[in-house]
């Protein structure tokens, strides 16, 4: 038996005409692809017209399959696509007439790159096939199966955190501590050693590296052990000089300590929901010369992730209450820093879905309940800019999908006609080209004339955001060279993912390689 495939594109024959070889040459010369399938035929069989179809040079693909109906599980095997493979030297299938569809989308897991299963709207019919066949929505969920499963077999190679792992590893694993006080260039020996949470740190598998060593810096008792204490050589924080106004991202507890290494003309304050219950008089005991920053917290107490276009109403009300705290503390925070008119709050605003990404009508309607969010905030005073999103973001250790501020043509649209800027992260937004296949420089250049504020932060594949400069896939210079001409007097801050551990090392590290370009 012999089909036309859509368009006409191949030619897909049913085990019957495998044996066929003057059909088989006659399709070879039509120079499309052939889709053959194996069911009912013998190794022999497959052997010899996988001879001819190469002595042909045909295009082929053999699927496997058990010409029963139903095909009982037992007599499918699949493990027999490996050596069809072998014998074929081609890309494999499966034809499945088996009920259900979990063989099927097995069969991917093994190698399938294509896969036939019948179709039918009603299983009642006269026939074999209807009794077999799947209906739509079967034929939907395996579908959606097969895709789940081909995104998750990954690459055959060293592998490699992902990065929810990594925020997972520095909650639930464990480093190597010191358990006494000790100076600059005193011998670590193993009683100095302790293994504790959270691995935030140097693993435990390191210790044998470290004993014996001289330590790089002073240390206290309960100090976590880095990787760059067993490095020869060490980047010191200095005074930078940026060709445009640039900082730190900070905390409340830290930021006195990174003021004293180096000359910041910002800061922008990470704020967590029990920051807004702060006293502010127990950090700030004077003005600062320095321009301000606030990033809004994207978790509030219970479990709640803000989230200012939610469908859910009240959920949504909870989220604009929640942003009004974080306005009036942004106002407070103001009066200690002289050079600021008028602070940027940096804002995740939500939009994420759990299963799958929205499409662009349903992202419309997220966007008016944005602006509808926004027009209930006094922000008087304050400047709140929605940042770009990556595609894929990591909440509560697991994934979810970003909607909004994901797409350039979205994002330039938003501020175009409400008025607004935006905190451009370019780890997120790198994220996002490489998952839509879009330029990244069409894309600097589309939201470049809104932004207002830089999150940087190099980048690498679907999720992996916030590396240190230089150790992903952005290209820098032309970066630079592109941001210079869209945005030439947007700040910024180095967004290292755990930058700010021992004293800020990572911000450090990035704003050394930076200072060429920036």
């Amino acid at each position: 038996m012999l089909k036309r495939g859509i368009l006409s594109d191949f030619f897909f024959f049913l085990f019957v005409d495998l044996t066929n070889h003057d059909l088989l040459k006659a399709l070879a010369k039509t120079g499309k692809p052939l889709i053959c399938s194996t069911g009912m035929a013998t190794e022999q069989e497959i052997s010899e017209s996988v001879k001819l179809l190469k002595e042909l040079g045909a295009m082929y693909i053999l699927l496997h399959c058990n010409s029963t109906y139903p095909a009982p599980f037992k007599d499918v095997n699949l493990n027999y696509l490996d050596r069809l493979k072998e014998i074929g030297d081609c890309p494999i299938g499966y034809s499945g007439h088996e009920r259900g569809i979990n063989v099927a989308i097995a069969a991917v897991a093994k190698g399938a790159k294509v896969v036939e299963k019948h179709f039918t709207l009603d299983k009642t019919m006269e026939g074999n096939d209807h009794k077999v066949s799947l209906l739509p929505d079967e034929f939907r969920l395996m579908v959606e199966g097969i895709r789940q499963v081909e995104q998750s077999l990954g690459e055959v190679g060293e592998r490699k955190i992902s990065q929810g792992e990594l925020m997972n590893r520095e909650t639930l694993a464990k480093s190597l501590v010191i358990n006494c006080d000790l100076k600059l260039g005193e011998i670590i020996t193993e009683s100095m050693l302790e293994v504790k949470s959270p691995g935030k740190g140097l693993q435990p598998n390191r210790k044998k590296e470290l004993i014996g060593k001289p330590a790089k810096r002073d240390l206290q008792a309960g100090d976590f052990f880095y990787p760059s204490d067993l490095e020869q050589e060490q980047i010191k924080p200095r005074n930078y000089k940026f060709k445009r106004p640039w900082g730190l991202p900070v905390r409340y507890h830290d930021f006195k300590n990174l003021l004293t290494k180096t000359n910041p003309d910002l800061l922008e304050f990470h704020l967590s929901y029990k920051d807004l219950e702060q006293d502010l008089h127990e950090f700030f005991d004077h003005p600062y010369d320095l321009d301000l920053v606030v990033h809004a917290p994207e978790l509030f107490a219970g479990d709640h992730l803000l989230n200012l276009c939610s469908t859910d109403t009240t959920y949504r009300q909870k989220s604009i209450n929640e942003m009004k705290k974080v306005i009036d503390i942004t106002r407070q925070l103001k009066l200690y820093f002289t050079r600021c008119d008028r602070p940027c709050i940096v804002t995740n605003v939500g939009g994420f879905t759990l299963d799958a990404p929205l499409s662009l009508s349903e992202r419309v309607k997220l966007y008016e309940l944005l602006i509808d969010s926004l027009s209930q905030l006094d922000a008087e005073g304050v400047e709140i800019i929605p940042q770009t999103m990556p595609p894929f973001p990591w909440h509560f250790g697991g994934q979810r999908y970003h909607n909004l501020f994901v797409d350039p043509q979205d994002t330039a649209q938003f501020c175009s006609q409400h008025s607004y800027r935006v905190c451009l992260d370019i780890s997120h937004s790198k994220l996002a080209c490489n998952n839509h296949n879009w330029s990244f420089k069409e894309f600097i250049e589309q939201v470049g004339p809104f932004v207002a504020h830089l999150h940087i932060a190099d980048s690498e594949g679907l999720d992996g955001e916030g590396l240190q400069i230089g150790e992903g896939e952005i290209d820098f210079p032309a970066f630079a060279e592109d941001l210079n001409k869209t945005a030439p007097y947007a700040s910024f801050i180095p967004e290292i993912w755990q930058g700010h551990k021992n004293d800020g090392e990572g911000f450090w590290i990035a704003l050394e390689k930076l200072e060429p370009y920036m």
